[in-house]
């Protein structure tokens, strides 16, 4: 039997055996997705968004399947972070998976909380995603990823609580991302996510398909480009850093362009609600691939295209 292929990355401080990550939001809370998936055959799996408080998040409908990608209104519904480490945590433990945190808030002061809480209670969870991004909260427009200024407090209010390493989730709805990232990583990130889901509205029968009339965060296929085109400039202009990149990833060619794009890992999101297995499967399917070619070791191939890429001249 041809033995696997070495598919494991860097993010900085954090070492993962395949570079395929789970979306925040979209494999739940714990082990939701364990009666099909073996979560621990992932780089790791990243449980959706929670703050210090419950919520209840926005009003029905809160998800609308469109032509190649899905529009959704969820609003960052949770137990909170203590309910989730009785309910939850144990069980994620026990599965064996590498697993972050999602945490999100309305105060600088609510992500340190929450933050102060998963360093003292959840000693497993191997880094924290810090969702300053989401587009479908009571802050409409007025993100925190959007305010360079108000991230970095973010980010220094988190590190001065928590020693994991935390990644900024950025938005594509400013034209200012490069500069919130930078902020981010001055004020003690260890890396970047991008992207978040991008502002998008739509109607069925004459009628917003969702339940807020503001619309909601598109995600899928019809944002890989501009995820793509972000993960890349992000890439040139913080070359030594961990960029995990997300958005429209459903199978190995979108894993290979997005690690060409610059991304050390990614993450698989929309694809998973058509098919909850998508995760795993990519894993098992990229090592394919790579074998297929000669390739033992992911490393060689990116450095092999990444050569290759830069034989190509520039357009004009």
């Amino acid at each position: 039997m041809t033995p696997a292929a070495d598919l494991s990355v860097d993010l900085g401080r954090l070492g993962l055996a395949n570079p395929i990550m789970t979306a925040a939001g979209c494999g739940g809370y714990g082990v939701e997705l364990s009666s099909v998936v073996d979560l621990s055959a992932l780089g790791a799996h990243i449980v959706k968004s929670l703050a210090i408080f419950a919520h209840e998040g926005n009003p029905a409908p809160r998800l609308a399947p469109l032509p190649g990608g899905m529009l959704n209104s969820v609003g960052l519904p949770g137990p909170g972070v203590r309910a989730w480490l009785s309910e939850h945590y144990p069980r994620l433990v026990a599965s064996g998976a590498v697993f972050g945190v999602s945490i999100w808030g309305r105060t600088v002061d609510e992500y340190a909380q929450a933050a102060s809480v998963l360093a003292t209670g959840a000693p497993e969870v191997a880094l924290l995603e810090l969702n300053i991004s989401c587009p479908n909260t009571e802050a409409g427009e007025r993100l925190f990823a959007h305010d360079p200024a108000a991230t970095a407090a973010i980010v220094a209010g988190c590190r001065r609580v928590n020693d994991s390493p935390l990644f900024v989730k950025l938005s594509p709805n400013t034209d200012r991302y490069l500069e919130v990232a930078s902020a981010a990583l001055e004020a003690g990130a260890d890396g970047l996510v991008a992207i978040n889901t991008v502002f998008g509205q739509w109607f069925f029968d004459g009628r917003p398909a969702l339940g807020t009339r503001r619309g909601g965060g598109l995600s899928g296929s019809q944002i890989h480009a501009i995820a793509l085109r972000i993960v890349g400039e992000l890439r040139q202009r913080f070359p030594g850093i961990a960029i995990v990149g997300v958005g429209g990833i459903a199978n190995v060619d979108g894993v290979l362009r997005m690690l060409l794009a610059g991304a050390d890992a990614v993450q698989v999101g929309t694809a998973n609600f058509v098919d909850p297995r998508r995760s795993q499967l990519i894993v098992e399917q990229l090592s394919g691939y790579l074998r297929s070619r000669g390739v033992g070791v992911l490393r060689d191939w990116i450095d092999r295209q990444s050569r290759l890429d830069r034989s190509v001249p520039d357009g004009g």
